[in-house]
């Protein structure tokens, strides 16, 4: 099967560093093993997205080298699709409707309140996975083999929100299947996400992506760089710069002075897993590593 990898950004903000770093090393993974590597806009929380953030995105993609197989899938495009994999786990008895408010339900892990149903009076506002208590199990490319009891961790999680609109859980989900993604390469903080995603893949019936989750890019104080923590923007005029400072964060200095097109031409062939350090890995100090909410066998 040839290999099919995706880069998947949320139009909430322009991409920064840390965005960059992982768009590379999901571009690097697909390519040079002769695979295809597609893009699609993650869309589906529409409050957070941000007018013309989109194609900022794709434009600062278009200037760092980035060349994408098949047009650019937007998740806003796919509700029909979201729709149809929710009845099918409603038949299957793994999903049902909740009244809880999250005043009611706090920051702890769901307590499964309405799992046999909603009391009399209440009216559904969710809709929620129903959990067990079977570990699920994936192996990540780069940190190994991991278990969750999804009951215990997270407890019944959400599909459709109270508000209207789908969660990210099974809109990725729906979305790596229809596209035939093979490899989900990403960087570590969605690391706590995969075992929500096995389970609905199981469910389904879908095919189960390989995972490789990349180190995050940390910010001095050892924050994850990001939108919300006003990570500044990337400069498109110093593409070249910026492109090789991601290859050498993932373990791949690439030789002085080249530009855009000879990174990639550099790139590619030198592209090893082994090079690349453990997830959680601070940009500025490789030596410090952080944990995640999972257990490594």
């Amino acid at each position: 099967m040839i290999p099919r990898g995706r880069f998947a950004p949320s139009p909430t903000g322009p991409l920064h560093f840390g965005s960059l770093a992982a768009a590379v090393g999901s571009y690097l993974d697909a390519r040079a093993h002769g695979g295809e590597w597609l893009v699609r806009i993650e869309d589906v929380d529409i409050p957070r997205t941000r007018p013309g953030a989109a194609d900022a995105i794709l434009r600062s993609l278009e200037a760092h080298g980035f060349e994408w197989s098949g047009p650019v899938l937007r998740q806003t495009t796919r509700f029909d699709a979201y729709v149809s994999a929710l009845e099918s786990l409603r038949r299957a008895g793994r999903a049902f409707p909740c009244a809880c408010t999250r005043r009611e339900i706090g920051e702890a892990r769901y307590p499964g309140t309405c799992r046999a149903g909603l009391s009399a009076g209440k009216e559904p506002r969710a809709w929620r996975f129903r959990t067990g208590t079977e570990p699920v199990r994936f192996t990540d490319r780069l940190l190994g083999p991991f278990e969750e009891i999804l009951e215990e961790t997270h407890g019944d999680f959400v599909l459709l929100r109270a508000d209207g609109y789908w969660a990210y859980q099974l809109a990725v989900v729906a979305d790596d299947e229809f596209q035939g993604i093979t490899d989900v390469v990403r960087g570590a903080d969605l690391l706590d996400s995969t075992a929500r995603q096995v389970a609905l893949q199981q469910a389904l019936g879908y095919r189960r992506p390989r995972y490789l989750h990349l180190p995050l890019v940390l910010s001095p104080s050892g924050e994850k760089l990001s939108k919300q923590t006003l990570a500044p923007p990337l400069d498109d005029g110093r593409a070249a710069e910026s492109l090789s400072a991601a290859l050498r964060f993932l373990g791949h200095p690439p030789p002085a002075g080249l530009g855009v097109a000879d990174l990639w031409q550099w790139a590619l062939p030198n592209w090893s897993l082994d090079r690349v350090q453990r997830a959680g890995v601070s940009a500025s100090d490789p030596s410090e590593t952080s944990s995640h909410d999972r257990t490594p066998l």
